[in-house]
């Protein structure tokens, strides 16, 4: 008893010398904030912060001797017991702030089937699949079991790890719920729920899940919140799931790496063909070993891969509508090197994690101010330096304005000598080509998904980006001269068809069973839908009815 007594005080004591150098200081309400700046943050070593020596052993075979800002603050308050929130830039080692401690405080105690022990929820698939390769990498001295709840993997496996046992369940939001519906999985014994890239998780589209899952856990928890940014609105939000937490902050919010060269490009068009243009000049001004090009919307993601394929680039896409088998080996190649460019919307900020990225390319600003922090922290990692370039349109302006304020710092001008007149001189979109616009983009695009919808989508979303497909100029203009292509053999048969005998169809439907009954307007074949393609003018009946 006293031998116990004794080890717990000098548990504490360890914990409280690596906290000592840091001011911790009492705001709002009774969260207390821990802050400091990176320079300021004193040295220490993983031994000092109170982790055991199997997880101090896989530590040293990774190759880590320093903790990082984050690190060093925000351990010893996870092995303590309270809930914490955790905001440090991009490229810091966030992940391991969490899973160093909660593989401390499992090396007690013992899973039990369908119960898993801690639950770590992240906002993509690549991010949970990059948490449960970090589970691995430091808990492998310890006989720890863990299951990656993700879409687009078999549930039976899913399944028989949970009947099993496991300690650490990693997942996102909707295969989680899928899992509990289907009975296969009890949140009862939930110790420490962490929600990764807590901004995105908490936003407007996770709300209710994230509400729904909280109320399956036991309300007596530890709870964790882990970004790279906390914006006001948010944070509050996030007060609903923590009680009384400690805030550990090694950076501004939303302060970029000093490690990253950011530019900007502004082109004196809207229009997607001299975005383009203007993509390819950057690529080949710069010095890149590898990049990731960020586009805000899935069909441009498409469409500017293509474009980048088509010129000689090594380009691959990478969104949430390809096949997680497509999206795992192309990020499996980026990683090893095999491939050059990965062209990504932003469901690859949150969760890839490349040490090496020489530099990232925006195709636009993005959607929310918050994003270009994560866009542009996947380059300058781990003191490396990078490089950001981001494509501004005059329609662009009030995004980048905001953006910069978010940073408070100013971005220089990228300068390629002949851009501009380059963009001038590209032929003007002007809207009126293509009437088959919507075709060959039912993934993506907005027409092409049935009759109904079809027309509107195609004006709305289609005319822009198509239409300079559609334009005359010989290297980008190749997979969009098949359709004008197609359409004049079209007009030269129905100019035909007036000298045609229809006796013979007549004589060949009637042999088949007195089809010839039908009047004369079913010869005459009618328009097709939006929705039918491939076909020609030779439409079968059912498809007309």
């Amino acid at each position: 008893m006293f031998f116990r007594a004794w080890k717990s005080a000098r548990s504490i004591a360890v914990i409280r010398t690596a906290l000592t150098p840091s001011v911790i200081h009492p705001i709002s309400g009774k969260e207390t904030n821990l802050t400091d700046t990176q320079n300021e943050t004193p040295k220490t070593t993983f031994a000092a912060l109170g982790l055991g020596p199997k997880i101090l052993q896989a530590i040293e075979e990774a190759g880590y001797d320093t903790p990082t800002p984050i690190q060093a603050k925000a351990i010893p308050q996870v092995i303590l017991g309270g809930d914490v929130t955790g905001i440090a830039q991009t490229g810091t080692g966030k992940t391991a702030a969490f899973v160093l401690p909660m593989i401390h405080r499992l090396e007690r105690g013992r899973a039990r089937a369908r119960m898993p022990r801690t639950l770590i929820l992240a906002p993509t698939r690549e991010l949970a699949a990059q948490v449960a390769e970090n589970f691995e990498k430091y808990g492998k001295n310890l006989k720890l079991e863990m299951a990656l709840l993700i879409g687009g993997v078999s549930f039976k496996e899913q399944e028989q790890k949970l009947m099993r046992g496991v300690d650490v369940l990693i997942a996102t939001p909707g295969r989680l719920i899928d899992q509990f519906e289907r009975g296969k999985i009890l949140l009862t014994g939930v110790e420490v729920l962490v929600i990764d890239e807590a901004d995105r998780m908490l936003d407007m589209g996770f709300i209710p899940d994230i509400e729904k899952i909280c109320g399956l856990l036991p309300p007596r928890r530890q709870t964790l919140l882990f970004s790279a940014t906390m914006p006001p609105e948010i944070n509050k939000l996030a007060q609903r799931f923590q009680k009384d937490p400690m805030k550990v902050e090694v950076a501004r919010q939303a302060q970029t790496a000093e490690t990253i060269t950011q530019y900007v490009v502004k082109l004196s068009r809207n229009d997607d063909k001299a975005k383009r243009t203007a993509l390819r000049r950057i690529i080949e001004s710069r010095e890149v070993k590898n990049g990731i090009v960020f586009c805000n919307r899935k069909r441009n993601v498409d469409i500017v891969t293509k474009s980048l394929n088509k010129h000689g680039f090594d380009a691959a896409a990478i969104h949430g509508d390809l096949p997680q088998a497509y999206r795992t080996q192309t990020l499996d190649r980026f990683r090893d090197g095999d491939l050059k460019l990965l062209v990504a919307s932003d469901v690859a900020a949150r969760g890839l994690d490349v040490p090496d990225v020489s530099h990232v390319f925006n195709y636009a600003p993005p959607p929310k101010d918050e994003d270009y922090v994560h866009r542009i922290g996947r380059t300058g990692r781990a003191g490396r330096k990078g490089e950001s370039v981001t494509i501004v349109t005059p329609e662009d302006e009030q995004s980048w304005d905001g953006v910069l304020k978010l940073i408070k710092q100013d971005v220089k001008d990228l300068d390629l000598p002949g851009l501009a007149e380059e963009i001038e001189s590209l032929p003007e979109d002007t809207g009126g080509r293509g009437r088959g616009r919507g075709r060959g983009r039912g993934r993506d695009g907005g027409g092409g998904r049935g009759g109904r919808s079809g027309g509107r989508g195609r004006s709305r979303g289609g005319d822009r980006v198509q239409s300079e497909e559609a334009a005359p100029e010989k290297q980008d203009a190749k997979t969009n001269d098949a359709p004008e292509k197609k359409s004049a053999p079209k007009e030269e048969r129905k100019d035909e068809r007036p000298a045609k005998d229809a006796k013979p169809r007549n004589s060949r439907s009637s042999s088949r069973g007195g089809r010839s009954n039908k009047s004369d307007k079913s010869d005459k074949l009618q328009p097709a839908s939006d929705g039918v393609r491939g076909f020609g003018d030779d439409i079968p009946d059912f498809l007309k009815r």
